[in-house]
């Protein structure tokens, strides 16, 4: 049942084969396609040998004694079986991303297509690059790479039509925020997508997006299949709120977090110099508040932190911060932008070109109604970085995460699978299928560890 290698010992399980494994399984496109060695055969894929089909990793890390065990349960109440965040009832394994040693493509015939969705996130240009790069690494013609501009719109627009994508074309992007191919939000026509995707004889479409993104990447994976086109669609999970299920985060996320500290040292500054000062940041998270959790957690100057998961009350609130300039002289406050929407836009039903609702601003909301409520007595400065975050390039953290996330995009794709995100699972890279972690947006799980553990650091009582 065990394997001894150089670094260790490891479980190799003898149940592998088995058709009722118990596994988050993923679509392949096998029974379309002939197997043949990978170009990486010829020297072991440089001295690090290959990933197996039956390579798998565990998505239950934990388990807990009780229900009494912090994060042992929902934000519904219910038990927890997988992270504190992510509530779902879910299989035991996953399989492992990574370079097959049976691929199942003619990379010198594959020509391949990649397209941004949504908003900017750090690391866009960094995920193109690599998914060209590791593409070219496997002998695909650079002339067979094709850039979708401005999101799936792209893929029929007249005036937007795709550009070629070399090693030298993306040579350096990774040091650029944004993307060198454009985005845009809003529904797509799928019917033409694919239809597209068959009169340009696409074999590979990467999808780089958020839950969006990720939802049209299923539609069309959906639809290819429906008409029998054979088009493997890959997608890579982009969110700036870090709210896609099952994943440890996205990536930009680790950037996103380090640049909020620029802003929230500013408001500090400003709090502290000023009579009975008040610092208000604004954040990224429409319903999950993991970036202004986790940049308040890491500042280590602010007082209370506001997320969509957790509700409060305006009343409670401005006792709070009263409490906090009487005690300090200054207080620092970061909401993300969903939080307090059941107060501010209770009973709307307006929604964005992409289907997200319309938030009101709670930002100036907030400063507003504490400049009332001071009348003068409290100096208010307010501060939305949130354009200046989403446009910057990649940390080093993000930049060595989105390689290993256009890497195995791309193995993924070789080796058949289709309509699956890439993703790190359990500090390990998994193939997902893409419709498990479109489901719901991840969000903090008020009863967890991670929310518990900023209230404890900042001393934050219940607002409500």
């Amino acid at each position: 049942d065990f394997i001894i290698g150089p670094y260790g010992v490891g479980r190799l399980s003898q149940e592998a084969a088995d058709e009722d494994e118990d596994l988050l399984d993923v679509p392949t496109l096998r029974h379309m396609l002939q197997p043949r060695d990978s170009p990486f055969a010829i020297d072991n894929n440089s001295g690090g040998g290959f990933v197996g089909d039956r390579d798998k990793v565990r998505l239950h890390a934990m388990a807990f004694e009780s229900e009494e065990s912090s994060g042992a349960t929902c934000a519904d109440g219910e038990n927890n079986t997988f992270d504190e965040d992510t509530c779902l009832i879910l299989p035991d394994w996953a399989i492992r991303s990574g370079p097959r040693k049976k691929i199942y493509f003619d990379p010198e015939k594959v020509t391949a297509a990649i397209v941004t969705c949504g908003g900017l996130c750090p690391g866009l240009n960094d995920v193109v690059q690599n998914i060209v790069f590791t593409l070219s690494d496997y002998g695909v013609p650079e002339d067979q790479i094709l850039g979708i501009r401005y999101g799936l719109r792209g893929f029929y627009e007249r005036e937007d039509k795709p550009i070629t994508l070399t090693r030298r074309t993306v040579d350096g992007i990774h040091l650029k925020g944004g993307t060198m191919l454009g985005t845009s939000r809003g529904g797509a026509n799928i019917k033409e997508i694919v239809r597209r995707i068959d009169l340009w004889g696409l074999d590979m479409v990467f999808v780089i997006g958020g839950n969006g993104g990720n939802a049209a990447a299923n539609a069309i994976q959906q639809e290819v299949e429906a008409q029998g086109v054979r088009c493997v669609v890959a997608g890579v999970p982009k969110s700036i709120d870090n709210d896609i299920l099952l994943v440890d985060k996205c990536f930009g996320f680790d950037t996103a977090v380090e640049e909020a500290q620029g802003a929230l040292l500013a408001a500090k500054v400003e709090a502290s110099s000023g009579y009975n000062g008040l610092g208000i940041v604004k954040l990224m998270g429409r319903s999950s508040g993991f970036i202004a959790m986790q940049a308040s957690m890491a500042s280590g100057v602010v007082d209370v932190c506001l997320i969509p998961e957790v509700p409060f009350t305006l009343d409670k609130l401005k006792a709070c911060v009263a409490g906090v300039l009487e005690k300090k002289g200054h207080c620092v406050l970061c909401v993300a932008e969903g939080a307090g929407q059941d107060i501010l836009a209770a009973g709307s039903t307006a929604t964005d070109a992409s289907g997200n609702a319309i938030l009101a601003d709670v930002g100036t909301w907030l400063r507003d109604e504490f400049k009332k409520h001071f009348k003068g007595e409290s100096d208010v400065k307010y501060i939305d970085p949130s354009y200046i975050i989403r446009s910057i390039p990649t940390t080093s953290n993000d930049r060595i995460y989105c390689k290993v996330l256009g890497q195995g995009a791309v193995h993924g794709a070789f080796a058949g699978y289709t309509g699956f995100t890439v993703g790190l699972v359990n500090t390990h890279y998994v193939y997902l299928p893409i419709p498990t972690i479109i489901q719901v947006p991840r969000k903090v799980n008020p009863k967890g560890r991670r929310w518990n553990r900023l209230k404890t650091a900042i001393n934050q009582p219940d607002l409500v």
